[in-house]
């Protein structure tokens, strides 16, 4: 842990807790992408564990990617590597035996969206608004795309990529990117626990069985995101988008 964020995760009870942070908004650069990736897959293959909590400390759950370290990339293979971040927290999560729920407490942007999508389960705060803002910005959501689209359905997630403005939570819930909407604060973290400890006691045999029905029709995900990055690497390496981060940043 250090100011440039943090994973950190522990186990009780068969459940597994994974929390991130980044004092930039938990915007995510590439070395915390990979420790979220990292743990997913530790998990994954943990005896003890039957059920994985994704949360983040802080004033909002997720800002996506780090607009600091899209400014510092010089080169495609760079550019595409850091896009392929998301892709692997993402497929991480997809191929996970364990059923994964999000604990999302305050607003979500871009990927840190597309993260929610490829939980299990999502439970928000009354706070936790959503927005899909890359098109804004020159890029446009390709790699989160799927994720969205498998939750949400082509025509919502259009409208959240062509209107780039903030979405509520009841929004979020009436179009399933959400499972549930609670307060904040303890009954949010109530409302998680309830649901992993009920989880804990399920067969881990039934629930992984679970997951690999409720993402059949992915198998070609590897791919296809490899794909998406690529698109996304090419488009942030694009005057428009670095004279639009540096603008932002200056804020």
């Amino acid at each position: 842990m250090n100011s440039d964020g943090f994973v950190k995760s522990e186990i009780k009870n068969n459940v597994a807790e994974i929390t991130f942070h980044h004092p930039k908004s938990n915007s995510l650069p590439a070395n915390l992408l990979a420790e979220l990736k990292t743990a997913i897959e530790s998990f994954g293959d943990n005896k003890e564990v039957k059920v994985i909590i994704l949360k983040s400390e802080g004033k909002t759950f997720c800002a996506g990617a780090s607009f600091d370290e899209l400014l510092t990339l010089k080169s495609f293979e760079e550019s595409k590597e850091f896009f392929l971040g998301f892709a692997r927290v993402i497929n991480a999560i997809r191929k996970s035996p364990r059923l994964i729920i999000a604990q999302v407490h305050g607003k979500t942007i871009g990927g840190g969206v597309g993260i929610v999508a490829a939980a299990d389960y999502a439970i928000a705060s009354i706070n936790a608004d959503v927005r899909l803002s890359e098109l804004s910005i020159g890029i446009a959501p390709f790699v989160i795309g799927p994720a969205v689209e498998r939750k949400i359905g082509k025509s919502a997630f259009a409208e959240m990529s062509i209107d780039a403005e903030w979405k509520s939570p009841e929004w979020a819930l009436s179009k399933g990117l959400y499972n549930k909407v609670t307060e904040e604060g303890e009954s949010l973290s109530h409302a998680v626990n309830n649901l992993a400890e009920k989880l804990s006691a399920y067969s881990m045999e039934a629930i992984a069985e679970l997951k690999a029905v409720l993402w059949e029709n992915t198998e070609n995900w590897d791919l296809l995101l490899t794909e998406r990055a690529e698109k996304s690497g090419k488009l942030a390496l694009t005057d428009f988008t670095q004279n639009l981060l540096r603008e932002f940043k200056k804020k």
